[in-house]
């Protein structure tokens, strides 16, 4: 009997203990999530990120490149937006600038200079006597006294003495922009199969589809400042080495790497891109 009345009276006692630990625990626990959440929200208002450190960080610049199969040293050059030259110089790579796939070329190297080269010596030779002047009386007619008209011109020569013309007949549906990257040159409209003419006299120095997002690409070389590219063509009627004339048909208009039949031209004045309508007649 004992046993049952201690067991009858013990039990709740018991379980009333171990029910009040178990809502301790659980207070406990709110409370101190409670003041977590106080100290985490106190933290992020207190170091909030400046604006200027949700931009996205700089891209880092390409030191070096792998030559691919394809590629030549105007390409590459032409890609990174330096001047060959340069870029040769900075490899110890001498003309005809020669890359092979696989070479390693620095594209932010030192850059040797050229040693200059001596002006050749002026022969002497003795002055000769003035001889007396003849006068004879001109006699003016009257073609001569009438103004001949301007003839209309479609090249216009730049300061560097090269006669430019308009690579394509079509309209210009896209101009070049300095400050973006994806327009470097000015796109003219056309249909699939239109003649690609060159811009000015020169030497075709790149014919492929190695640089992405040019589709099938020439570049020619007027001399050693200027060069042209024509991009996006349906058929190359050129090839490397090839000299060209201005006003000569070097390829057919198409869409590749690209979305419309259309003719990208730009002109690279030292390796850096120019506006074209600034050369253009």
């Amino acid at each position: 009997m004992k046993c049952r009345l201690f067991q009858h009276f013990e039990a709740p006692s018991w379980r009333s203990n171990r029910s009040e630990s178990a809502g301790m625990l659980f207070r406990v626990f709110n409370i101190f999530t409670m003041v977590l959440l106080v100290l985490l929200v106190g933290a992020c208002a207190s170091n909030r990120a400046p604006t200027s450190s949700l931009q996205q960080p700089p891209s880092q610049r390409i030191k070096y490149h792998v030559v691919s199969r394809g590629e030549t040293l105007y390409s590459i050059a032409w890609r990174y937006g330096k001047d060959f030259r340069q870029l040769a110089a900075t490899n110890g790579i001498a003309p005809p600038y020669q890359i092979f796939p696989g070479q390693r070329l620095n594209l932010a190297g030192r850059v040797v200079a050229a040693a200059p080269v001596a002006a050749p010596k002026k022969k002497y030779t003795a002055p000769r006597k003035p001889s007396r002047p003849t006068t004879r009386p001109v006699a003016k007619t009257a073609k001569s006294l009438t103004p001949s008209k301007p003839k209309k011109t479609v090249t216009r020569i730049s300061s560097s003495g090269i006669r430019w013309r308009w690579p394509a007949r079509g309209k210009v549906i896209s101009s070049f922009q300095a400050r973006n990257p994806l327009r470097k040159g000015v796109d003219i409209a056309g249909e699939k199969g239109d003649s690609v003419l060159a811009a000015a006299n020169g030497t075709v120095i790149y014919a492929g589809s190695a640089l992405r997002g040019y589709g099938k690409l020439l570049i020619v070389k007027h001399n050693d400042e200027f060069l042209s590219a024509y991009a996006h063509n349906d058929k190359l009627l050129v090839g490397e080495g090839s000299e060209v004339k201005a006003g000569q048909r070097i390829a057919e208009l198409g869409s590749s790497g690209t979305d419309r039949n259309k003719l990208h031209f730009e002109i690279r004045h030292n390796g850096q891109p120019v506006d074209p309508l600034a050369y253009l007649p």
